[in-house]
């Protein structure tokens, strides 16, 4: 026999299982010793897969104690849990039934709310967007403070944002703490102001989060920084792949929203707000005050 048949037998002797006592083969005692080890069972499972297996990104929601003042009082009557005008309560919750219905038909499930321009009230209409669809729908919504640069989320529901999003996006960070502050209703907070928030938003953790987010809730809804001063929407807008636009009504010049609009792309602007109408201009408005005011008693 030559060297090179010998080097073939000894191989393949090798790889044939090798018996142990009570005649069970060499796989027989690892699938024994895996069972006592259910982690590490998981582990070898993902790894025979060929992939390892996919670790967390957000930790469950922590539960915050209840408050005697939920919000900030100088948003009395600007929210629709909070003695809102109802009227304005009612266009909040056509707007849902509009999202709803792209849930429905397209699988809609992550929306990202920007303007053109600061104080339009972008984060007022997300806001009341997600109490609108917890409260209304019941639908479980994920609320994501995504204007890094000036988060304002946590100032309406005054939550703490010593740690959020900001953070959660650097490297090594571990989970991202979520703030649940109803029973259907979410908050993950931004964090930190960061004056260059693009190297989080960009990174492949940034849509781990979204993905997740979305396999966890009916709803994830995103604030972002507005289109005509910064980038970070158009990101954000890739990422989402939906968009609502808010417009402040005779506040924003024409040209700035036809470019805004054209930035973003048109095609992933699934719906508009015009905000800060006059209930006055609004024909319809008298009629409604007159139908919820004297509806019939029960």
């Amino acid at each position: 026999m030559s060297r090179i048949e010998e080097a073939l037998r000894r191989t393949t002797a090798r790889a044939e299982p090798r018996s142990i006592a009570g005649g069970r083969d060499a796989t027989a005692a690892d699938e024994r010793t895996l069972a006592q080890y259910p982690e590490e069972a998981r582990a070898a499972g993902a790894r025979t897969a060929g992939h390892e297996a996919p670790s967390r990104v957000i930790a469950p929601a922590r539960t915050l104690p209840p408050r005697l003042v939920p919000f900030d009082s100088a948003l009395a009557g600007k929210l629709v849990v909070e003695k809102a005008d109802p009227f304005a309560v009612e266009q909040y919750r056509r707007l849902a039934a509009a999202m709803h219905e792209l849930h429905v038909e397209r699988g809609l499930k992550t929306l990202m709310v920007t303007s053109t321009l600061p104080r339009e009230g972008k984060t007022l209409t997300v806001t009341n967007l997600a109490l609108t669809l917890s409260e209304s729908y019941k639908r479980r919504v994920l609320l994501v403070d995504a204007d890094l640069r000036r988060p304002t989320i946590h100032e309406i529901f005054r939550l703490p944002n010593a740690r959020g999003l900001s953070e959660g996006l650097r490297p090594n960070a571990g989970e991202l703490s979520v703030l649940q502050v109803s029973e259907r209703l979410s908050v993950l907070p931004a964090g930190h102001p960061d004056s260059n928030p693009m190297a989080g938003l960009t990174s492949d953790r940034m849509r781990a989060v979204l993905e997740e987010a979305a396999g966890s809730y009916d709803w994830v809804l995103l604030d972002a920084p507005p289109v005509g001063l910064m980038p970070d929407a158009h990101i954000l807008a890739r990422l989402s792949g939906a968009v609502l636009f808010v417009i402040g009504a005779g506040t924003t010049p024409f040209p700035l929203i036809q470019r805004a609009i054209a930035d973003l792309g048109s095609e992933c602007i699934v719906g508009t707000v015009l905000n800060r109408v006059g209930l006055d201009s609004i024909p319809t408005n008298r009629f409604y005050d007159s139908y919820y005011h004297n509806a019939p008693s029960e």
